[in-house]
């Protein structure tokens, strides 16, 4: 798809994107922190504390997040990188399995001290 066709896309789906939905879209929080857990969508810069994170990073990041065995302060729940299954590592849990092209939606339970996953297939 050349570039132009998609911003043509683009700007007919913000076009026919009833403005209510805009506006939810636009106030969600690009991050959350929730006991010893922070969820974001990509990641984090390792080496930069978690309140001074990038609105950029938390939406794009993969590298160097996905390969530091960095501590963050926190246990970064994230997707952004889709896996054949959930990677659980010390400092994160990449819950991302592609949903989109595999139809495998993964859902982290955290109960207390446990995690678990409900995986859905169609």
């Amino acid at each position: 798809m050349a570039g132009r066709e998609f911003e043509e896309i683009q700007a007919e789906f913000t076009a026919r994107l009833p403005k209510q939905h805009q506006d939810f879209l636009k106030a969600l929080k690009a991050s959350e922190s929730i006991g010893d857990y922070f969820f974001c969508h990509a990641g984090v810069r390792p080496g930069v504390a978690l309140d001074c994170q990038d609105r950029d990073d938390l939406l794009n990041i993969r590298e160097p997040f996905l390969s530091s065995e960095s501590e963050h302060g926190r246990l970064v729940v994230h997707g952004h990188t889709p896996a054949v299954a959930p990677e659980i590592r010390p400092n994160r849990i990449g819950i991302d399995t592609g949903a989109y092209a595999t139809g495998r939606l993964t859902c982290l339970v955290l109960e207390k001290d446990e995690q678990r996953f409900l995986p859905a297939a169609n």
